[in-house]
Parts: C-alpha cells; structure tokens; sequence
C-alpha cells in the first residue's frame, strides 16, 4: 500500500514513527515526513515557521509544495494527513475536489473546537475519516460525522510515568521549546530562574542544534547540563519549566510537576487572542477541565512570564496534588492510537 503523508511537524513525524510499526512491512509513505522514515520530498528544517507572521511571509513557498502534493495524490491508495491544518486542510480539499473517491485520512485533527468552528463541517464534507486523538472531541461534530477517537499518541511512546515524587527537589528539567523565537525569548528568564534556585538542573535542547546554534540562542548555560532525550529527563526530574507545546502534555503524561511559559510575538499573540476563545493554552489543562473544572497546571504568558512568578509558582505547587491529577488525566485518555490508526489505514472496505 502506497500512502501520501503530510507530516510537517517534529511532533507528528513522532507519532507517525509510532505508527509505522503497526503497518505492514510493504506500506510505502510518499510525500513530507522526517527523512528516517523514507525519501520525503523535502527538508522539514525548510518548513519550520513560529506564527501568523512567519507563516505569510512563506505562503508562495507552501502554495507551491501544496500543489505538487496534491499532484502526487493521484498514484497513492490513500493519504494520510497529519496535524498543520493550515497546510493539511486546503490540501485535503484540493485532493478531494481532483480524485473524489481517493481516501482521506485525518490524524491529530485541526483543533476546530478552539477557533474557527465552521471548519467542522468542511472537516465532515471532505475527510473520510477523522481519527481524533481527544476524548471530547467528537462532541463537537454531527451525529453522522466520520469520526472516532483512536486513543493518544503520546500513550504509545511514554513508557515510564512516575508514581511517586522525590520529597525534595533536587533536579530541575527546563525545556525553552523548539523554536528559535521561543527559545531567544524565555532563555533569559530561565537562566535567571536556574540562578535563582541553585537547583541542578538541565536543559532539553533539540538534537538538529548545531553548536552554533545553541551559542546564539540559549546563552551563557553555565549551570546546566544539556541533554536531548526529553521523556527521559522529565521522568528523572522533579521538577519542570517548560514553553507551551507538545512538552507540557508529556510532562502531565509522565508526572513531572511542572509550569507553562509562552511568549509570543506581540502581533501573533494580538491576533490569536481575537481568534481562540480559551480560558487555557496548554493542552494538558484543556483535557483536564473537561472533566474536572479546573486547571492541572499553572500558565504564564506575555507579560505574566516573570522570573518572579515562575519562582513563585514553583514554591507554592501542589506536586502531590498534581501526581494524582496526572494519573486521571492518563486514565482519561485510556490508550494510546497507533494501532487503531494502522487498522483504519489497512482496512480495505
């Protein structure tokens, strides 16, 4: 079987590594994804882009790799899309208006129930099957809709959740993102945060950074040890302070207490602030609240990121209360979704 995957992001090439090894052996992927997994037909280095902004400034770039996606669709058996609805949807629509009976599958879906719920029904119209990765999801669609919740991903690559917390803290994880923006803008502030507490403490750092890379972007690292394996040293940690993102549900995932910075460009924030109505950005505390009216984790962000409330959270946490909120937010999910996702890919009907 030949599939055209889209997968633009770090975090969906992980999940879909995840779900390579539920296919069979003869299953071929075509198209964007890490190169680990075969010839993709471009860098993903090329693709990486953080907000509105950087996004228009790329929009002939992706028009045009739209294009000769949707171009390749017509030799595949199916088309996986994965997450980057800014890419994936209009790439779904072009596909299906070309080849009508050509098989569209949706994993990590656009996150319509945020903003822009009249994308539900293009979503219903145009997918032939929605593979939700969010319990609550589903709630937001028709009755009729293709969708099923297929489990998180996160459940098939975690191994390891804590199941009780040291009585001190004596190792701190700090995880500044991935992005070079995030990452220019919260170093300083966790550096002085590192100072402040005196607390061993290390730095997960993506393994793409060249040398000069992590010179330019993090600063003086006196003080810490760096490290890429994120779910290893989040589990061997006690605590963490982590930039918005994928990060923030893993750590909730493992156990590690921690708290969520972000800042964004003012422009990106001032139109996203119009756009999503939410009482929370990190995912972990979306979940969370929905089935127990209140937050599992403290959020900073903009102006609220301050080396003095990062400080003061992290000496007022609930670290036991959050252990046990962790395990209901795993319990909430229930599995993990490769396999249900391969069995949706391989089924011939």
């Amino acid at each position: 079987m030949k599939i055209l995957v889209s997968a633009l992001e770090h975090s969906a090439n992980m999940h879909l590594k995840s779900l390579k090894k539920e296919l069979s052996d003869s299953t071929e992927f075509v198209g964007i994804f890490d190169s680990e997994l075969g010839d993709s037909i471009i860098d993903l280095r090329s693709l990486a882009i953080m907000g509105f902004v950087d996004a228009i400034k790329k929009l002939r770039f992706f028009f045009k790799l739209n294009s000769q996606m949707a171009d390749m669709a017509k030799d595949v058996d199916k088309v996986l899309l994965i997450d980057s609805s800014g890419f994936n949807l209009p790439l779904a629509k072009k596909i299906k208006k070309r080849y009508p009976a050509k098989e569209i599958v949706y994993y990590i879906l656009p996150q319509a129930w945020a903003w822009k719920q009249k994308r539900i029904p293009v979503l219903e119209r145009t997918i032939d099957h929605l593979a939700s990765i969010l319990p609550f999801e589903k709630d937001y669609y028709s009755s009729k809709a293709p969708i099923t919740y297929v489990g998180h991903p996160l459940l098939d690559i975690i191994k390891d959740y804590k199941e009780d917390l040291n009585l001190h803290v004596k190792k701190i994880a700090f995880m500044p993102g991935s992005r070079k923006g995030e990452i220019k803008k919260l170093m300083p502030i966790f550096i002085e945060v590192q100072k402040r507490l005196g607390i061993s403490s290390t730095i997960i750092i993506p393994k793409h950074f060249s040398q000069e890379d992590i010179k330019e972007l993090y600063g003086n690292l006196t003080g810490f040890k760096i490290v890429h394996d994120a779910h290893k040293t989040l589990h061997e940690s006690d605590f963490a302070f982590i930039c918005s993102g994928t990060a923030t549900l893993e750590a909730s995932l493992i156990g590690v207490p921690f708290v969520l910075s972000y800042i964004a460009k003012p422009l990106d924030y001032f139109i996203a602030s119009r756009l999503v109505k939410l009482s929370h950005i990190g995912l972990s505390n979306i979940m969370f609240s929905k089935f127990n009216d209140r937050e599992l984790h403290p959020e900073f962000i903009q102006e609220g990121v301050t080396v003095e409330n990062l400080i003061k959270a992290y000496t007022d946490y609930g670290r036991d209360k959050f252990l046990n909120d962790s395990k209901s937010l795993r319990a909430y999910l229930k599995h993990g979704s490769s396999k249900t996702v391969a069995k949706i890919l391989e089924d011939t009907n």
